[in-house]
């Protein structure tokens, strides 16, 4: 576990984790971090939980050891969020340490006795309550509830300007040496982002209306460093939270210039025309992402589409239905609230259609309002008509893909 210290009496406390799924879903090729953090007053409190700790009495006793402090002098355990990532550690902790007090909204209390059958000295707060620690550290308690649990709040020490903000502003990825997004190289800030879109499409998108008002009700107090419980500290606020608005904003359809090529094929039929469709988009100016389904995470087909105003959807029809991975893909992009795409289909079928008629079913059902051009599908292998419609609708998408989307 990595320690350092980020403000007056102020440390955090990190662990990278890897091979592993976050949720128990979410693929992380760039694994994670798990951060908490110390806050050392007259009265100690840690925010946001050791879950990298191994449970090992001897362990934390000889961390606490070079910072200066003992076991018992934790009088608050600060629980901005109860999901296991952030309060598993609890029960150990209560094997060495039975005094603290737990510092949690209401909602994180109920779980706090289903997770744990832990009642005893908790004290609920609400928004804009406040905790002294002395020596100038008061922290204000902030409610950003989903996001994007319905028990979360941010935590903001008046005193350093450090806003602990729980799974707001973070991003999957490990921590390397250095812990600040300000200090880390362009190539690593590439990654950064990514990994943060990755995290926001993975974990946060099905709560965007969440994250809007927590992005505008943490904007509007004086931050001087965003310390997250996952991913990168960041020691200029503005730039962390207008990129988790844009973020926010791209949800409802107009988003970045970009287009994602999502594309199944059982037998090779409708790959030919995808591979004719790839080579059209290689002459245009756009950045394109194309991903194979299954073979891409469900992780991975969120975030690039999340980020794209433009989605290519090739598949053939599979038992009168959508293949069904590409079907499953869709399904997930719909539960996530991944809105108002500009978007064109085509696909093979053997004896019978039945793929558009699924997709429609889909996108009526979980009201994602995509705009489709004309849809494209062939008998058995794609011939030359079919290539010079597929490459007028690639073009006819381009253009509104261009027209209407943001610079990234």
């Amino acid at each position: 576990m990595d320690k350092l210290q980020i403000a007056d009496n102020t440390y955090q406390l990190s662990v990278n984790i890897e091979n592993m799924l976050f949720e128990g879903v979410w693929e992380m090729p760039e694994g994670v971090s798990l951060n908490s953090y110390i806050i050392k007053g007259d009265k100690t409190a840690i925010v946001d939980g050791f879950c990298g700790w191994d449970g090992v009495p001897e362990t934390l006793f000889s961390l606490f050891d070079e910072l200066g402090i003992t076991v018992d002098e934790v009088e608050y355990l600060i629980v901005n969020h109860m999901e296991p990532d952030h309060s598993g550690w609890i029960e150990a902790f209560r094997k060495i340490n039975q005094n603290f007090k737990i510092i949690c909204s209401d909602k994180a209390k109920a779980l706090l006795e289903t997770f744990y059958g832990h009642t005893e000295n908790v004290t609920v707060v609400k928004d804009g309550d406040s905790l002294d620690l002395g020596q100038g550290h008061v922290v204000k308690f902030v409610s950003i509830p989903n996001v994007h649990w319905p028990d979360t709040m941010a935590s903001f020490d008046e005193k350093t300007g450090v806003l602990f903000s729980c799974d707001a502003f973070g991003a999957f990825g490990k921590l390397g040496k250095e812990k600040y997004a300000e200090d880390i190289t362009a190539e690593e800030m590439e990654v950064a982002l990514k990994e943060t879109v990755r995290y926001y499409s993975n974990i946060l998108a099905s709560f965007t209306m969440a994250v809007k008002k927590a992005v505008s009700k943490c904007s509007q107090l004086p931050v001087k460093l965003v310390a997250p419980g996952h991913g990168l500290m960041w020691r200029e606020p503005k730039k962390i939270m207008d990129f988790y608005d844009a973020l926010a904003d791209y949800q409802k359809g107009v988003a970045r210039k970009e287009l994602v090529f999502l594309w199944s094929s059982m037998y090779g039929m409708t790959e030919k025309a995808v591979r004719f469709v790839e080579s059209v988009l290689a002459k245009e100016d756009i950045k394109v992402t194309m991903l194979n389904v299954p073979e891409a995470s469900w992780g991975t087909i969120l975030g690039a589409t999340w980020t794209a105003t433009g989605v290519i959807l090739a598949m053939p029809t599979y038992e009168y239905k959508m293949f069904p991975p590409m079907a499953a893909a869709l399904e997930e992009l719909g539960r996530k609230r991944v809105l108002g795409r500009k978007a064109f289909r085509f696909g093979s079928y053997g004896w019978s259609g039945g793929a558009q008629k699924e997709l429609d079913e889909i996108m009526t059902r979980l009201s994602m309002n995509w705009e489709f051009l004309e849809p494209v599908e062939f008998a058995g292998s794609p011939r030359e008509e079919d290539f010079i419609i597929l490459e007028q609708r690639v073009k006819e998408l381009v253009a509104q893909v261009k027209e209407i989307g943001v610079e990234s």
